[in-house]
């Protein structure tokens, strides 16, 4: 069996140089850690929005849509935490679930009243713009030809 356990220093591999340019491409920086968290957040908030805003008797439709979509918010987040080598890519996805959740009071929901449609209209506005930043770390990180 092989002696895995030393500890030995990679500057001697072949690839380190390569290696240390795709890590600092991926991360970008600070740009992942600050993109991430609000998402999640935005996410988390959006699930619970018909419940702080008591619309949960008046649109449950609505509340409901709001449920799926902020879960749908919060799992990309942690997507794109995880593994942002392959989540990045959809960050178009968070956009289009941005204008879906400006639209969707007066699709989903009945006779929404002004509270509700400008609370979705925030989340929507702040899900694209957030999916606009995650798509420029994605294009930041992508490799160059």
């Amino acid at each position: 069996m092989a002696n895995v356990s030393h500890r030995g220093d990679i500057t001697s591999h072949p690839d380190v140089n390569e290696m240390r340019a795709r890590y600092a491409r991926m991360l970008g920086g600070r740009d992942v850690a600050l993109v991430d968290g609000p998402v999640f957040l935005l996410g988390l908030y959006c699930a619970a929005s018909p419940w702080i805003l008591h619309y949960t008797a008046s649109q449950p439709a609505l509340a409901t849509h709001n449920l799926i979509v902020g879960i749908a918010i919060g799992l990309l987040a942690l997507g794109f935490t995880s593994a942002p080598e392959r989540m990045y890519g959809l960050s178009w996805a968070m956009c289009a679930l941005g204008v879906w959740m400006i639209i969707a009071p007066w699709i989903v929901g009945s006779s929404p009243d002004t509270g509700v449609v400008l609370n979705n209209i925030i989340i929507g506005a702040l899900a694209i713009i957030l999916g606009l930043m995650c798509a420029g770390t994605a294009a930041k990180s992508a490799p160059m030809p």
